[in-house]
């Protein structure tokens, strides 16, 4: 049997890859965590939530993009 050639080039633009992009949903997700600890503005804090949910939610989705 002849073995394929695994290096096809994939049809996702390059900044729709996983590295990039999972580093972009880290960042959202740190960013709520902050405005979690922060002790300024209620109003960061009321938000800290949604931004944590929507990078982790985010980070689900690209974890399933290609390298």
């Amino acid at each position: 049997m002849s073995e394929r050639g695994e290096c096809r080039a994939s049809r996702f633009p390059l900044w729709l890859r996983r590295g990039r992009s999972e580093a972009a949903a880290m960042t959202v997700i740190g960013l709520g965590v902050v405005m979690l600890m922060q002790p300024f503005s209620l109003d960061l804090y009321g938000y800290s939530f949604v931004t944590i949910l929507a990078g982790t939610l985010g980070f689900v989705i690209v974890s399933h993009f290609p390298d």
